[in-house]
């Protein structure tokens, strides 16, 4: 929902989501200056371009789900779950682009498709139609299975200085 807030249109928001939206920016931030998730792109921009960036932040979901016993003691299936009621629970506070998009992650359980590389396959596809430019995301899957265990090492060095750096955010906001 972040993403498609802009500026500091974002007032109107309970405090809670006010903070999600701020630690989201600061995360996207970290995330586009850090050497190892440029290392990433630059593996698809001769291909992708500017779309890579977008790319790889899914390929790197995909690494977070499929290895996300790592990273948490709770099950993937158990917090999407979680999630998704969260979701309905405070469907008022969500943007009207959110709200149309909501039925669709439910349905199709995003979270827990992102453990499988056609899962991904599914989402880049879904998102290359709704690019206003011919993106061609959807086929970036080869890229990611000729290059899946530079993606995987890139993504575990990241994720561990990302964690640390959003524990430190999340503590100041």
């Amino acid at each position: 929902m972040a993403d498609g807030i802009h500026g500091k249109h974002f007032d109107t928001f309970p405090l809670e989501i006010q903070k999600g939206i701020i630690l989201h920016r600061d995360i996207d931030t970290f995330t586009d200056a850090h050497p190892v998730f440029r290392q990433s792109t630059k593996r698809l921009h001769a291909n992708y371009h500017h779309y890579s960036g977008i790319i790889v932040d899914i390929f790197y979901d995909h690494f977070l789900a499929k290895n996300w016993s790592h990273y948490s003691d709770e099950r993937l299936e158990d917090f999407s779950a979680r999630f998704y009621q969260s979701l309905r629970d405070n469907y008022d506070d969500l943007t009207p682009k959110t709200q149309k998009m909501m039925p669709y992650m439910i349905d199709y359980n995003w979270l827990v498709s992102y453990q499988t590389v056609e899962g991904i396959e599914i989402i880049l596809a879904k998102m290359d139609t709704r690019m206003k430019r011919d993106s061609n995301m959807r086929f970036s899957v080869a890229e990611l299975r000729t290059y899946y265990s530079d993606f995987e090492a890139e993504f575990t060095a990241f994720f561990e200085e990302l964690f640390a750096y959003t524990t430190q955010k999340i503590i100041r906001l």
